[in-house]
């Protein structure tokens, strides 16, 4: 379906360009980065997590976060979103040109110490000093700050994770000022009727429009029922990555993210609007292919293509 035919039901974040990068040993030149994020948009999705702002010595694949939200900047109607763990990454993201900041802060506090080295009180003195940046700026370059809220469905450092503790650190987090936060499940361990008891009640203390979205892993293969699941309690937003790239460095066990096409192709044979063309999407495959051909492309619609589908879908070569 072209990008530009019907207005799409839900948003489709592609995330591969930050998370899907951060963990891989290889490192994607920055022209492979700018050829993706463009080819990305031209498929249709509109909001790319392009990059984080972190210490190179600990992410040597972001050293070019700035130069890589600037060329995103100039792709019309695309939304450009960079993760930073702190006040000094998400000013360095303002100054940049993202529109959106996304700030981790893990709800176990184990992995928040091993991710960003920060308390809970720690990390969210970050998020009360990147809002003041933030609101220091020219009123027409304010951009909107999420929280992450890592580790939401479980951890493998310290075990399983109360939903009272997710909405506890939820409700701190837009008291600190962020706009939104996002439940996210770091280590692939949640499960469909935990996903809707983790939006119902979000939903019901703290509004849909404080709620940013999802990001689910495909660590135990269950990252796409755990995306319907989120569908069907009213989510809107999904964190995806091409190729089911990514991972976290301190979360032992997390595989990557959930596949940005075989999410797409399945919504779109339920007849929710995607505005993503999944013949153009999946030749983005041939970016990464290129850029990093020692890495492992994962996705079951690229083992198979577009074949024609009852509803008459068109047939594509696979990738």
């Amino acid at each position: 379906m072209p990008a530009t035919q019907t207005k799409p039901a839900i948003t489709i974040v592609e995330v591969g360009p930050r998370d899907g990068l951060q963990i891989l040993k290889s490192i994607l030149p920055t022209a492979y980065k700018t050829r993706w994020i463009a080819a990305a948009a031209a498929a249709g999705l509109r909001e790319i997590e392009v990059c984080s702002f972190v210490p190179v010595a600990v992410v040597p694949g972001m050293a070019d976060a700035a130069d890589v939200v600037r060329f995103a900047r100039t792709v019309p109607g695309l939304t450009t979103t960079a993760l930073a763990p702190n006040a000094k990454g998400a000013q360095a993201a303002f100054a940049a040109g993202a529109h959106r900041v996304s700030m981790p802060i893990s709800v176990s506090i184990a992995h928040n110490l091993a991710n960003v080295r920060k308390t809970h009180e720690q990390s969210i003195d970050e998020l009360r000093r990147a809002v003041d940046v933030r609101n220091g700026q020219p009123k027409s370059d304010n951009a909107e700050i999420e929280i992450g809220l890592s580790t939401a469905f479980g951890c493998s450092i310290a075990g399983a994770v109360p939903l009272a503790d997710v909405l506890t650190l939820a409700e701190k987090c837009l008291a600190a000022g962020a706009d939104r936060v996002t439940p996210a499940d770091t280590i692939g361990i949640g499960n469909p009727v935990q996903v809707k008891r983790m939006y119902a009640a979000l939903f019901k203390e703290f509004g849909t429009s404080k709620i940013g979205g999802s990001h689910f892993h495909d660590t135990r293969g269950q990252g796409i029922a755990n995306a319907l699941a989120a569908l069907e309690a009213g989510v809107t937003s999904f964190d995806t990555s091409l190729a089911g790239l990514g991972g976290c460095p301190f979360a032992p066990g997390a595989s990557g993210n959930v596949c940005t096409e075989d999410l797409v192709w399945i919504l779109e044979e339920m007849g929710v609007t995607t505005g993503i063309d999944l013949a153009k999407l999946l030749a983005c495959r041939d970016i990464l292919r290129d850029g990093l051909p020692q890495e492992k492309l994962s996705g079951h619609l690229a083992e198979v293509g577009l074949a024609r589908t009852q509803s008459g879908g068109r047939v594509a070569a696979a990738r």
